[in-house]
This record gives structure tokens, sequence and C-alpha cells, in this order.
């Protein structure tokens, strides 16, 4: 098409636009992101009760008055009870009942504590107010004396039910819960001393936030203390809240500087010395990654990984004299995963493991003394997650997809390792299945979507996988969706080597014309920590992506290697020591494939992504600028040199012992190839991918007088997300800047 012709295109495309929004079928990011009318309704917080026998479920009260009832179902007939009327939760001399952020009951139902009035510590809610309920009396009572509000961390009944413990300004206190009366266990939190919680990067990258345990014998509690003197302090500014910049500093330990010192200690709950357990090595250069009661109350057991997260010692603790021993090992020329599904087995004879040891993310059952390792779940396919053990039964149920990555299904294999798997999910639910299974493995939630269709949510037995009842069919969503413009997501795989196939997705406008080509938009993440090339619901940015198509683009996305998808160790560590190099020109082997396709207009190919997504972007529009035509780049790092220790440490180890690595994974080293348009979106807020990546490479691109187009969110974080209309105003400039720099629509045929 001539110039004339796409400048008259961009002219008149707003009026076009315009005409659009009066037809039902088509989407506009109004309707996306401005209202409620594509929200997918989900069933709320559930608890399981008496084993699995009846659940738990937040719901209104009749009559429309304020707050939450907490209400019983029984599993097998759904008869219903309210257990715990929203009224009975209103504090004396308060107008309404508290809302309800998160709730646990005692064992025995007499007590009910509610985290309520939450703020947000990093990524999570963590820090609130929490109430006790005494049923019996109908007393709610207010822990921790009163005092400052929101500031109670992690409260958590003592197994006997006498007691709570909790974390306030980085020190561990019991409160009795018959008289009131507040120990404080440890009297040494500071911005440095860090008791019974985490510090930046042990809660993004561990996934570590309540940083206690009660023993179950509710005598003691073991606790992590993390010691941050010496880790650098990146200062983020906060220009918009007040006439003077504020400045908010965050402790962050960047690539290959110090790391908070992290050691274990067992304390009395009653008060008095804590008890530190001899952990070997350097605790800067250690992790200790996992920790807990070791199926008694004499014993902990911790996962200790080393600073390079290629060796994970298993290590039990005793808890009366600190010596510590060493009973298990797994290790990787590369990395290994921190093991979230360690369960006891046998009485605490044996316990679960997930290693990659054979090529293939498997369970295996450990003895005690860490003598005997034996494999329960053989075979070519990776293990997703754990999602029950039924010990009466003899049964491990588990999340996998053997035959295709994209997606995922529940099987079950025996505890003993014979008689190999069997899938439970039916064929009918091709796509992504999410369980919630009851401790006796007896009934589950089942929540099932596909890239087309929003999620639904059944109450099931097992191990028939029965129906029992629906609880939420999001029937008004999926006729909402019936009626709009749009063609169902096409899978597809694409070689870019002998013997490398790479999953991918694509979304066709709804009128597509194969004797047509098209522009096309890449989403593409990359990084080992994620995958886009899913068979589930997208929400929003599948929406988004509609709304694209609709105007005339071609979107598709793919896995390079190195993400995060069930094919298997080799796949998913080909990429160690090269983050940004192997992963970036798989994508660009892939891109030089799908210009060939007749319906491709290989003069308009644009690629966006956010956090790891971003950093990929901007590496394929600099490294492999003859490919694409615009990238856009959000929330992204562009040196690999400032990202933390734990995470970009584990898949490319230090800097120092891989300088070509760091400097030729980074998209700043070659940000003076840049040809294209790029588009640059950062918040100043960010706390995880900071705002000086946008800075620093805004200045690389100076140096080489490279145009490019940047929009900062002021104080918003990696989320992008805080602020009245931010989402929205995001979307629009992202559909602004590429409708501008690689126009929609079709054009004839390619000459061939």
């Amino acid at each position: 098409m001539p110039i004339s012709k796409w400048i008259i295109l961009l002219i008149f495309l707003p009026l076009l636009l315009a005409a659009q929004e009066s037809d039902p079928g088509r989407l506009t990011l109004a309707r996306i992101f401005s209202s409620d009318e594509f929200n997918a309704r989900k069933i709320g917080r559930t608890q399981w009760f008496d084993n699995g026998s009846r659940y738990t479920r937040l719901e209104s009260p009749e009559g429309g008055s304020a707050g939450e009832d907490i209400v019983s179902y029984d599993s097998r007939s759904g008869r219903r009870e309210v257990l715990v009327p929203a009224a009975q939760l209103t504090p004396p001399g308060a107008d309404r009942p508290l809302e309800i952020a998160g709730y646990t009951f005692s064992p025995d139902r007499t007590q009910l504590l509610i985290f309520t009035n939450t703020r947000r510590v990093w990524r999570q809610n963590t820090r609130g107010d929490y109430w006790v309920l005494h049923r019996p009396s109908g007393r709610l009572h207010q822990l921790g004396g009163g005092g400052e509000p929101a500031t109670l961390m992690f409260a958590e009944f003592s197994p006997d039910l006498k007691k709570v413990a909790y974390v306030r300004h980085h020190d561990i206190y019991v409160e009795d819960l018959a008289n009131h009366e507040i120990t404080r266990l440890t009297d040494n939190g500071s911005a440095t001393i860090i008791n019974g919680t985490f510090d930046w990067v042990y809660e993004e990258e561990l996934s570590l936030r309540k940083g206690f345990r009660w023993s179950p014998d509710s005598r003691s509690i073991a606790y992590w203390q993390l010691d941050a003197a010496g880790v650098g302090v990146f200062n983020m500014i906060n220009n918009t809240d007040s006439i003077y910049s504020e400045v908010i500093p965050v402790q962050y330990p960047k690539v290959g500087t110090t790391n908070s010192s992290g050691r274990v200690g067992v304390i009395d709950a009653a008060g008095g010395e804590t008890r530190w357990l001899d952990i070997p090595g350097d605790p800067r250069n250690n992790y200790i990654a996992r920790m807990d009661w070791a199926d008694n109350s004499d014993e902990v057991i911790i996962q200790h990984l080393n600073r390079l997260q290629n060796t994970n010692r298993v290590l039990l603790g005793n808890a009366a004299s600190g010596e510590v021993k060493t009973i298990f090992t797994d290790r990787d020329s590369a990395w290994v995963e921190v093991v979230n599904d360690l369960y006891w087995l046998n009485g605490g004879k044996w316990f679960t493991w997930i290693s990659e040891r054979d090529g293939w993310k498997h369970v295996y059952k450990i003895s005690r003394d860490g003598k005997t390792v034996q494999l329960l779940t053989p075979g070519d396919y990776d293990v997703i997650s754990i999602e029950g053990i039924d010990i009466n039964n003899g049964w491990l149920y588990f999340i996998a997809s053997p035959e295709n990555p994209t997606q995922r299904y529940l099987y079950r294999a025996r505890l003993d390792g014979r008689n190999g798997l069997q899938r439970l999910t039916p064929a009918e639910f091709a796509g992504t299945s999410d369980y919630d299974i009851s401790p006796d493995c007896r009934w589950a939630f089942h929540t099932y979507s596909n890239f087309d269709s929003p999620p639904v949510t059944q109450f099931i037995s097992l191990p028939e996988h029965r129906s029992v009842r629906m609880l939420e069919d999001n029937a008004a969503l999926k006729s909402k969706l019936a009626t709009l413009k749009r063609r169902p997501v096409e899978f597809f795989r694409v070689e870019i080597e002998p013997g490398v196939q790479l999953d991918g997705y694509q979304i066709k406008p709804y009128d597509f014309d194969p004797g047509k080509q098209y522009p096309v938009l890449f989403h593409v993440y990359g990084e080992p920590a994620s995958s886009t090339v899913r068979d589930n619901w997208g929400g929003s940015r599948y929406l988004w992506h509609t709304f694209l198509a609709q105007q005339g683009y071609l979107i598709i996305s793919i896995d390079n290697r190195g993400t995060k998808t069930p094919r298997g160790r080799d796949w998913r560590k080909s990429i160690y020591r090269q983050i940004g190099i192997l992963a970036s020109a798989d994508q660009a082997a892939a891109a030089r494939q799908i210009r060939r396709w007749d319906y491709v207009d290989a003069t308009r190919i644009a690629i966006w992504g956010w956090s790891g997504g971003g950093s990929m972007s901007l590496n394929a529009i600099f490294r492999y600028p003859e490919l694409y035509h615009t990238a856009m780049a959000i929330a992204f790092i562009s040196d690999q040199h400032i990202y933390d220790t734990i995470y970009q440490e584990r898949y490319m180890g230090l800097p120092a012992d891989n300088v070509a690595g760091f400097r030729d994974g980074s998209p700043i080293t070659f940000a003076g190839q840049l040809q294209g348009n790029l588009l640059i979106i950062h918040g100043t807020g960010d706390d995880n991918c900071h705002y000086q990546s946008a800075e620093m490479l805004m200045n690389e691109l100076i140096l080489h007088n490279k145009l490019f187009t940047a929009v900062p969110y002021p104080n918003r974080t990696h989320a992008i997300r805080e602020g009245e209309n931010t989402t929205r105003h995001l979307y629009e400039t992202l559909t602004w800047y590429l409708n501008r720099h690689t126009p929609p629509g079709h054009k004839g045929a390619r000459d061939k």
C-alpha cells in the first residue's frame, strides 16, 4: 500500500473506531478497562472443615446489610449453614462489621481469627489488624493491645489454641487468649534486624513472608532472623504527593553485592533466650529458603541454598542443642528449584521431594535419614505441582500435562511407586484445570478455563471426578463473549532448527482472509519465571488482544526455550548463563519463519512485553532490527547488573564469572542498533525493576542519537495499576502507539 494511503488510514482511523463503538460485537478500551462488563465472577475464598466433609465461603448477608457472613456447606449434600453472621463481627462502638481480608477458624471452631484493615508490604497486603471472636460467648477482641493501627502481621493460633503469635515492627509477640497478656519474644527488631518476616529480596524471589513457625506442642516458636546491615539501599523518589519530594529507601541487593545474613532460631513461647541453629556456611552467601518443624517438636527441617543456587541441602536441626546435620542434597549444573511440596508421610518416616535429577520434574519419597530415595512418578513428563496426598488410600494427586505443555490436568499415582499414573481430568476439559482438594482427597473445587472461555468452578467428588454442584458458571460473561466478533485461538508449533519446536498461538482478525496480509503484534515474556502460551483464560489482556485483532492485527505469542513450561529439565535450563541471548535468538528465529507466512505483512512487525517481556522486546528490536519495526517495552530491566541477587544470579551466575553473558544479555548493550520505533513505559515507584533501568536506557539511546517515546507513570509500582484510570491509560497509550507506528488493517496478497 502506498505511503499516502497509510496517511489517509491514520487520519480516518479515529472516526472508524468511533463508529465501531456502537457495534456490540466490537470491543473498546472503555468496555475492557473502565467497566465491569467482562469481569469473570469467582467463588471467593473457601476453607475446608472437618477433614473435607464441609467447607466455608464468604457471602453477603440476606437483606443487603453490611459485611459478609461466613457460611458453611456440607460437601455431600450442599446443606447451607451460617456459621458466623456479619453482625457478630461488629466491634463495640462501630457502626459496621469488620471487612474480612482473611479468616482462620481454630480446629475446634470455638474461635475465629479475622484479618482486616490491611496494608501492602511489597507485593501483598500482609500488614493490618487482627481480631479474635470467641464464638461461645460472642466476645470480639482486638489483638496487639491497641496502639498504632495496621501494624500486625501473620497472626496465627498456637496448636493448643491458648495463644496467638504475630509480628509487629520486625519483632515477634505472643498474646494469651485468656487474659490478653502480651509477651515480646524478640526485642531487637529494626530496619536492619528483621525477626519473623523478610527483606525485599527474600519475599520477592523466594516467596517468603511469614517468618515463624509454631511447634506442634505449642511450647516453642522457630523463626528466621535477617541482618540487612550492609545491604545496598536504593532510593525511590515520590515527587507528586507533596510540594517537596519524598525519598523512599529500599534495601535491595543488586547482582554481585551484599545479601542479608540469615539464620534460624528456636525460642520458648513463654519467652527467654533464642537457641540458634548451627547452620554451616557464610550466612550472607547462602539462603535459608524454607524452614518448618520436621513433623515433631524436636527438630526443624531446612532447605539451604548456596548463593549460586545450584545446590539445595536438606538439613535437620535439633531444636534443643542447635546441632544440624545434612540428610539429603540436590544438585544441578544450572540451578535447583526450592521445594514447596514437602509433606511428611508414615508418621514422619518419609517426606516428599520434587527434583529434576533424572531430566524431568518428578516426585520422590525420601526417608528421614536421606538414605533411601524412591521415584513415585516415573516417565518422560513433568509434575507441575502436588495437589493432595491421600495417606489412607496411598495416592498422590498432582498437576501435569504429558502430551500438551500448554494445558494442565489432574493426575494421581500410587505412593508406593507402582501402577503408573492415572489421569482424572475428563477429556471434555481440554485446557487448564486448577484444583483445591480436601484434606481427605474425596472432594475438590475444580476451576476450568481455556483460551477462549472464562473460568467455570464446580464442586466435584474424587477420584471419579463427578460433578456434585456448579458453583460459578460465568454464564452471563459467556453470553457476552458470544456476541463478540472474534475467532477461536489457534495453537501451533514452529520449528526454528532441526529438532527444536516452539509452542505458539495466534489470534486472527474475525474477518480474516487468507488471501490478504496483516500486521503482526508479538506478545513476549521469554524468561524462566513464566510463559505466555497457555490454554487458559487471559482476562483483560486477552480482550485487548481481541480488540486489536478486530482492528486488523494478527496477535502471536511464542514460548522460547527457557520458559517455565513442562517440557523437561533441558528445555528450561538451556537458558542458563545466557538470559536475553538464547531467548531473543529463539524469538527471532520464530519471527523469521512467521514472516514467510502468506498472510503476514513482513513490513509491519511489532512486539510488546512486560517485565522480562519488556526486556525481551528491547532485545528483539535492538539485536534484530531487520525483523521488528516497533517495540513497546514495559517495566523492564535494561542492564542485568542492576537487578536483584537471587533472581539474576540463579540464572546467570555471578557477574565476575560471566562477564560476556551479563553484557550480551543486557538490552542496553545493543541500544545503538535501534532502527525502528520504540515506546518505553515504566512506573517511577517500581521497587522491583527500578525506574533507574529506564533512565539508563534513555541515556544510552540519547548517546547514539536514537529517537524514542517514553511514558513514565508517577509512583506506580511494577504492576502500574495504582491510581484512578491508570490501567485504561496505559492500554490507551499502547494502542495509540501501535496504531501510529504499525498501522492496522490488511493489504493485498503478497506477490509470489
